[in-house]
């Protein structure tokens, strides 16, 4: 099962795809995915898209942890979808802040 792990700092305003450039931003086979993400603080959003589907509208991101620890299950809602064969994955996130933020994320991805 390919998982990959993300720490990235979003810049005050910004908007940043935090799955660009990954091996797995086209997927070579349908998956089911699973995405556990979270920040320090409460002012980060995120947007899924997968291909052509609209996952997650924005939503607010968990808050809490520390900046650079990877999110848990125990206590990290998932974002669980099936993705098709060479369906790109996006991952939209969104400073509302400020100042710079970490967004720490976890992506299993399980071929079907």
């Amino acid at each position: 099962m390919p998982q990959v792990q993300i720490s990235q700092s979003i810049a005050a305003g910004a908007t940043v795809n935090i799955t660009s450039g990954l091996q797995y931003e086209y997927l070579p086979w349908p998956a089911r995915v699973k995405m556990l993400i979270r920040a320090p603080v409460a002012t980060l959003r995120s947007t899924v898209f997968s291909g052509s589907e609209t996952i997650q509208e924005e939503s607010p991101i968990q808050s809490g942890g520390t900046a650079g620890v990877t999110p848990s299950e125990l206590n990290t809602p998932p974002v669980l979808w099936d993705a098709a064969a060479g369906d790109r994955l996006k991952v939209n996130v969104r400073s509302t802040d400020a100042g710079s933020q970490t967004v720490d994320a976890i992506i299993y991805f399980f071929p079907l």
